[in-house]
């Protein structure tokens, strides 16, 4: 990003108050320009594609699918932004997840509006961040793994992906895996694209495969 350029970003978080703080602190930088708002996870998806902006800044507790879903979704896009969470949660398993999926970042929401605004300028220089008190945690974590044993490639499923992974593996069509989790069929497609993806499968036979081989460990 040049001098003249401002960072763009999309600010999503589904407590309007905070969501709007947040805003008008990163808005009074002339470094930065706040080119949309929302709420949920559909309207993160839907803000990031439209607007296409350098940084998507997500929470992670929000309607339709939370933020991990929302951040996959983002990443899956074509030119996709930088996405950074802003969020309450301390859990060990959220940061990582974030992480694995893809997040430039992860601050804590007690975070003050300066410290913010530096941390955001640090996204538009390519810098990644994540609250200290999380990192050290997250590093030793890392480094212990799994003592040894394979990561189960079911674990970056969302729930709504693995119910309708079980409704694939018992021989279901999209559209009957639709009616049973009254879903359009388009929809069932869109996550069964995700799925794929994640377990690294080439359809969705051997999905199911994968499905029942970890189900039984």
């Amino acid at each position: 990003m040049s001098d003249s350029e401002t960072f763009r970003i999309v600010v999503i978080d589904d407590h309007p108050l905070y969501r709007e703080g947040v805003a008008r602190a990163l808005a009074d930088d002339p470094a930065i320009e706040i080119v949309a708002q929302g709420g949920d996870t559909d309207s993160a998806v839907r803000l990031a594609r439209q607007h296409r902006p350098d940084l998507v800044l997500l929470d992670l507790s929000m309607p339709g699918g939370g933020g991990i879903e929302a951040l996959r979704r983002i990443r899956a896009l074509d030119d996709p932004p930088r996405v950074a969470i802003l969020t309450v949660s301390e859990e060990d398993d959220d940061v990582l997840r974030a992480l694995k999926a893809g997040a430039s970042g992860y601050l804590l929401k007690g975070i003050g509006s300066r410290d913010l605004v530096t941390i955001v300028k640090d996204f538009s220089r390519g810098q990644t961040y994540v609250t200290p008190t999380l990192a050290g945690r997250i590093l030793n974590a890392m480094r212990d793994g799994t003592g040894g044993k394979a990561p189960n490639p079911l674990d970056d499923l969302s729930k709504r992906e693995e119910d309708i992974l079980k409704l694939v593996a018992e021989g279901k069509s999209n559209k009957e895996v639709g009616l049973a989790l009254d879903l359009q069929e388009k929809t069932v497609k869109h996550y069964m694209t995700s799925i794929l993806q994640k377990l690294h499968a080439r359809n969705r036979v051997e999905a199911a495969v994968i499905a029942r081989d970890h189900w039984k460990q």
